[in-house]
């Protein structure tokens, strides 16, 4: 089927997916929740639209969609290296990855042995892979973040916009039990810089595809406007 908003043509779309392992010794690592889904049914649902996908992912058990592009990564510093070598040449970028915030500043190069003793690790930050995305990508891009929130959703996800340099936050309440990590299921607040959409409870699926619509149309209104 022809792309929504009049756009009828091959739109180059990156989205990344999944969470990241950030290792504390040959066989521990740090990781969050995510499970991927999300990720993966708008780069389905984006292949389905006509467009071409290149998926970049962390850690899932989930299958590549096919005819979609795959790059397979680890840690958050894989992910960055792989969104930077390849954001310049794509028209939307979508940042559904659940990407640590800190890493170990120095892994164990042997499987650290229990003890009595606390075990300390010191943490630093890693390269916010969303916030240094708009100078590659550049601004006829459309750049799409996922705000994982567990209060005060709107003003969250409203900040994230603004200081990330977003033209769309998909925002959503992952305290809510029965949507968001590990579930089929999500209910979603899209964030613009003018106003808010909600959009109810439904299939991460019938989700994804609800998604891609909304961002297929943001981006064709804005590459419509005089700069």
């Amino acid at each position: 089927m022809p792309p929504p908003g009049g756009q009828t043509r091959r739109v180059r779309i990156l989205v990344t997916a999944g969470p990241t392992r950030e290792p504390i010794d040959p066989v521990r690592f740090l990781t969050n929740r995510s499970s991927g889904k999300m990720g993966y049914a708008l780069a389905h649902a984006f292949q389905h639209a006509g467009h071409s996908v290149l998926l970049v992912s962390g850690p899932t058990d989930l299958d590549v969609p096919d005819h979609v592009d795959f790059i397979p990564v680890e840690t958050a510093a894989d992910m960055c290296d792989a969104v930077r070598h390849s954001i310049g040449r794509m028209d939307i970028a979508v940042f559904a990855a659940a990407v640590a915030d800190y890493t170990v500043r120095d892994p164990a190069p042997e499987k650290i042995k229990k003890s009595s003793d606390p075990l300390t690790l010191e943490l630093v930050k890693t390269t916010d892979i969303l916030g240094s995305a708009r100078e590659p990508f550049g601004f006829e891009g459309t750049l799409v973040g996922f705000a994982a929130e567990t209060n005060d959703l709107e003003a969250n996800a409203r900040d994230k916009l603004t200081r990330k340099r977003c033209d769309l936050i998909i925002a959503n309440d992952v305290s809510k039990p029965g949507i968001g990590f590990d579930s089929d299921r999500n209910e979603v607040l899209l964030v613009y810089p003018t106003h808010n959409e909600q959009v109810p409870e439904t299939t991460k699926h019938d989700l994804a595809h609800r998604l891609a619509h909304a961002i297929l149309t943001l981006h064709a209104e804005r590459v419509g406007c005089e700069p």
